[in-house]
């Protein structure tokens, strides 16, 4: 069919419904899935988590939350680059990161260092809750997608910290200095101090980007790829020392930069502008000059009957 020819509906130019698709409207359905197939992705490995979590793998349960992370960070990369990001991605992304790093971390927190006690599955709550409050507001005051830095600690950067852990206490470095030391207190604090960093609006900076176009670029390229070799290579070494680097260099950063001074002024969780109305002018109402007109109606009112 020519282009401005009409159809059997007699519009000019209608495609005919009953025609295949064009070649590159499949393409680009193609492409729309692949980003949600790396987020179900995130959603398998915090779901294994679980249940590696569970039957007391607590190793490989700290490991399926990185795999997670890594799933997490690949299919925004893939929307971006592809240009397929839509509101349902976001909102996908978020109810999966609710579950990879809020319930799952959570969980591995509580089976780590709060099983024996009454009440310490409620700083595992507070965790969650936190986890996914930050999510929310991330979608509210950031689009659901950082453009300069996160406000905020990151929650897969909180998460990942929690569930590695367990795998970085495994390793000979932590058996001869570090072992003897109260961890079930001290990760009852961290946890707390991670609620509170994810809720702040500490400015963390993004994963940078690989190039190559000036000294600068490259040199943080490589910088990535030494980080990459390393966790590849001795993960258990890498990523809880790593992970508490990055939270603390948050904190730190700002604190130099003087932050604290320039907090916003209002609240970003709340929803928009004030209202015309409630920005309206409040006048007066002068109940004198109804009074004759009401006496007026009754009056007449009386006289019909």
């Amino acid at each position: 069919m020519r282009p401005n020819s009409p159809s059997r509906f007699g519009w000019p130019g209608q495609p005919d419904p009953e025609s295949p698709p064009h070649r590159g409207a499949r393409l680009q359905r193609g492409i729309i899935i692949i980003p949600s197939a790396f987020t179900l992705a995130n959603l398998f490995f915090g779901v294994y988590a679980l249940v590696a979590a569970f039957r007391g793998d607590l190793a490989w349960a700290g490991w399926f939350i990185v795999f997670a992370g890594v799933s997490d960070m690949v299919d925004g990369r893939i929307a971006r680059f592809t240009r397929t990001g839509s509101a349902f991605g976001a909102e996908l992304d978020s109810l999966v990161d609710a579950i990879s790093f809020g319930v799952a971390p959570g969980f591995i927190a509580y089976r780590l260092f709060f099983a024996d006690s009454a009440w310490g599955w409620l700083l595992s709550f507070v965790y969650i809750t936190a986890v996914v409050v930050r999510l929310a507001r991330f979608n509210i005051e950031q689009g659901g997608e950082a453009k300069t830095h996160f406000h905020g600690l990151p929650s897969p950067t909180a998460g990942m910290l929690l569930a590695t852990f367990h795998p970085f206490s495994q390793t000979a470095l932590f058996q001869a200095y570090f072992s003897d030391i109260a961890w079930p207190q001290i990760m009852g604090v961290v946890m707390i101090v991670l609620c509170a960093l994810m809720l702040s609006h500490v400015p963390y900076a993004l994963f940078p980007r690989i190039s190559f176009s000036s000294p600068r670029k490259i040199f943080v390229t490589g910088v990535v790829a030494a980080g990459l070799i390393a966790a590849l290579t001795v993960p258990r070494y890498y990523f809880f020392p790593v992970l508490t680097a990055y939270t603390l260099w948050g904190v730190l950063r700002s604190a130099l930069m003087g932050f604290l001074d320039r907090l916003p002024d209002r609240d970003p969780l709340l929803d928009g502008e004030e209202s015309d109305e409630a920005q309206a002018e409040v006048r007066p109402l002068d109940y004198e000059e109804l009074a004759p007109r009401l006496r007026q109606r009754r009056s007449k009112t009386a006289r019909d009957d």
